[in-house]
């Protein structure tokens, strides 16, 4: 079975390059011909992609409370620790804000104590009938409200210091501080959202590539999948990763549709950093021991200098000179006047040419001229019929069909002409 393959695409490539020697050689270029054989061997089929290399884990860290950065512990490229100290907000509004709640706290506690012992002692009159109800009422409330006031106040010092611990800014995460937003003496404000002083990268020796693929391959990428990829950095080097990870969000680029896939790799030598563009090939199928065939051998496109037209402008010679024999005239559509029996104008063909519509191609252009309502023909071109039509073409096909290649360029033009003439 694999032998008669073998041989059919042999039988093709012969087939092809005999059909071009014979109808479409050019005689006064020369053209060399490339020659591959039928291999066997492995075949592969990969998705490519481009994305973005990144750390598994990172942090931004930021800050809860504003002011100005008094100190920084810190830096590009630090190695630092879980629970580390790396920044110090200024403190001194703070710290007043918590005597300031402390100092409420106190009052609050004055008040409490006030209104405890005009309780007890409203309590005791009333017992000797001594007070009324309305009294004991009033200092009943009094007490109740001067003790929650007492627990807002202990609340608002707690909020205080709180925030005065903020000021203090730990890592929260072990790892590699890859980018620093701020500087000394730099005012941050965080009304709004809290800003980034920090970005801190758990582990850069395992890294993950993001990349998006297109919706008509996602189909064929599954978990665990192998993947390479290379960078620009290192040109020459060929790292290799697996999916780990199919996002099902979709993201549209430029009206495609596309989704993020993760493919883990590890970074033992910490050559991949950050940041970096990755060029992906994901592995989606192979074969070992298949017949391979180039492309280029199934199909053949010449160029437009080696296309035949000699034949077209002998044809349409002698069609002109045929119609021409029996003296019948022809008007000119440019000046209006007769010419002579036997001559031709590209303008017209009389109308005992034909009932029926004949199509004349236009040898440089490839244009096609089609019978008029009056029964005269339209202007085709300069060059007359051409070599590629489809009619003759099919003649042509018809020809090797019957004789296969024992007619020499002669004769098959001879034959083709007789044929088209004959009609």
């Amino acid at each position: 079975m694999r032998k008669r393959i073998v041989l059919s695409l042999s039988a093709i490539l012969v087939l092809g390059c005999t059909s071009f020697f014979l109808f479409f050689r050019g005689e006064k270029n020369d053209y060399t011909l490339r020659f591959e054989k039928v291999s066997k061997g492995p075949l592969t089929v990969y998705v490519t992609a481009t994305g973005t290399i990144n750390a598994v884990t990172s942090v931004d860290v930021g800050t809860q409370v504003s002011g100005i950065v008094s100190k920084l512990y810190a830096d590009f490229n630090s190695i630092v620790k879980e629970g580390q100290v790396i920044a110090q907000i200024d403190s001194t509004f703070l710290v007043q804000a918590v005597n300031d709640a402390a100092a409420s706290l106190e009052r609050a506690q004055a008040q409490y104590q006030d209104s405890k012992r005009t309780l007890d002692r409203v309590k005791s009159l009333f017992a000797k009938q001594l007070e009324s109800q309305a009294t004991r009422d009033a200092a009943l409330t009094n007490y109740e409200a001067s003790k929650a006031s007492m627990k807002q106040a202990e609340a608002a010092l707690q909020r205080a210091k709180i925030n005065l611990a903020y000021a203090t800014i730990y890592a929260p995460i072990s790892g590699v501080v890859i980018n620093r937003a701020v500087n000394v003496g730099q005012t941050v404000a965080a009304s709004f959202s809290s800003p980034t002083l920090f970005t801190i990268a758990n582990d850069l020796k395992k890294m993950q590539v993001g990349t998006t693929v297109d919706e008509s391959d996602i189909g064929r990428i599954s978990i665990d999948q192998t993947a390479t990829f290379s960078v620009d950095a290192y040109p020459d080097e060929k790292f290799s990763g697996k999916v780990s990870q199919i996002r099902l969000a979709p993201v549209t680029i430029q009206n495609v549709v596309n989704y993020t896939v993760i493919i883990e790799v590890n970074n033992d030598q910490l050559k991949l950093m950050p940041g970096m563009t990755a060029n992906v090939k994901i592995l989606v199928a192979n074969a070992d021991a298949v017949l391979k065939v180039p492309n280029m051998a199934l199909r053949l496109q010449p160029p437009t200098d080696i296309i035949d037209t000699s034949f077209a402008n002998e044809m349409r010679n002698r069609f002109s000179g045929r119609r021409g024999e029996g003296g019948m005239p022809s008007s000119s559509a440019d000046t209006g006047k007769a010419n002579p029996a036997g001559q031709r104008t590209r303008a017209s063909f009389d109308a005992s040419a034909g009932s029926g519509p004949r199509q004349f191609g236009d040898g440089q252009t490839g244009q096609i001229g089609q019978m008029g309502q009056n029964g005269q023909m339209g202007q085709g071109g300069q060059g007359g019929m051409v070599w590629g039509s489809k009619r003759f073409q099919a003649v042509r096909d018809s020809l090797v069909a019957k004789y296969g290649n024992t007619l020499d360029r002669d004769e098959m033009r001879k034959k083709i002409f007789s044929v088209i003439q004959n009609e």
